[in-house]
């Protein structure tokens, strides 16, 4: 593996018992997708070596882990976040972790935060768009953003099927253009009801390019300025979206990406493979779709910025 190799924001997991969870919880189709991905270390190593990945930041894709049941989702938190903290430990230098927790359950996310973040030593945590329809600007939702906050963790906020899905989705994977739009939902909430304000030491990454943030940003702004949202002083939305950090994972070029440069700039792009929700072979099509983009500096290529800005996402003085 090569010095300058990907660092990977964006991967997944799952294990046999997650997915035996969550089939018992009627969760046969996750997100009106045909089935379960299969996943082993050993398979996501060989994925890496072919991708020229040199890290990975594992994850619980959605659903989460809290499918009704609060006790059985702090259960499921606890075991996951151990079974990704061990493969962390046995492979220190390839794998790193953001843990799951059980939202909308605050009191037991609090918890599970502090074992995973203190005991696990987990990289950061790993939250839904939506959890139970709970948009992350909920009210409920601010005693974690404050500890959150005051320890400066990196959130990787997932996307997630939206309330009412099977009316909006037209009998489509969710994953097409829901999750897209999902994205763009919480990260709307996060801003109108003054979170990224309030807490600006989170270390917000957004998946897929920020879904449609890119093209309503200044709509958004332009909303806040005539009807208001957040708190008055607040700066605008372009410049309190533009402290995000993003990941590519998806289909970062030929239209994508540009657009995030030309609203947001690339200073927080990230890599992502979104495996192994994404087949191997696709991880590979996408990894060659950016090796050939156009760069974006006469000096640096599109995997010499995002390995850079991931490299300081995860420095200390990030903090």
């Amino acid at each position: 593996m090569t010095a300058d190799g990907l660092i990977d924001v964006h991967a997944h997991f799952v294990t046999d018992s997650y997915v035996a969870a969550a089939r018992s919880a009627g969760l046969e189709h996750p997100d009106g997708m045909p089935g379960w991905p299969t996943w082993s270390v050993e398979q996501h190593l060989g994925m890496m070596e072919r991708s020229g990945i040199e890290k990975s930041y594992l994850s619980v894709s959605s659903p989460g882990v809290h499918f009704g049941d609060g006790s059985a989702a702090r259960a499921l938190a606890r075991e996951v976040n151990v079974f990704a903290a061990r493969v962390r430990t046995e492979h220190p230098r390839r794998f790193g972790h953001f843990a799951s927790l059980p939202l909308p359950d605050v009191e037991g996310s609090l918890a599970e935060a502090a074992h995973a973040l203190d005991v696990l030593g987990a990289d950061g945590v790993a939250l839904e768009t939506n959890h139970h329809g709970l948009y992350l600007g909920s009210p409920e939702f601010e005693p974690l953003w404050e500890d959150l906050d005051r320890r400066g963790t990196v959130v990787f906020v997932h996307p997630t099927s939206p309330p009412h899905a099977d009316d909006l989705s037209l009998g489509r994977p969710r994953p097409m253009l829901e999750f897209l739009f999902d994205t763009t939902r919480t990260a709307s909430d996060l801003l109108f009801r003054g979170v990224l304000a309030r807490h600006p030491r989170i270390r917000w990454i957004l998946t897929h390019g920020g879904g449609a943030l890119p093209l309503l940003a200044d709509r958004m702004e332009m909303f806040r300025t005539l009807l208001g949202g957040g708190p008055v002083d607040a700066p605008s939305a372009v410049e309190q979206l533009s402290r995000l950090w993003y990941d590519m994972a998806g289909t970062p070029f030929p239209r994508q990406i540009p657009a995030l440069d030309a609203a947001f700039g690339v200073e927080r792009l990230l890599y992502g493979s979104d495996y192994c929700w994404t087949p191997a072979e696709a991880v590979l099509a996408q990894v060659e779709a950016v090796g050939s983009a156009t760069q974006p500096s006469a000096t640096d290529t599109w995997r010499d910025l995002t390995t850079r800005n991931a490299r300081h996402l995860f420095a200390a003085d990030a903090r």
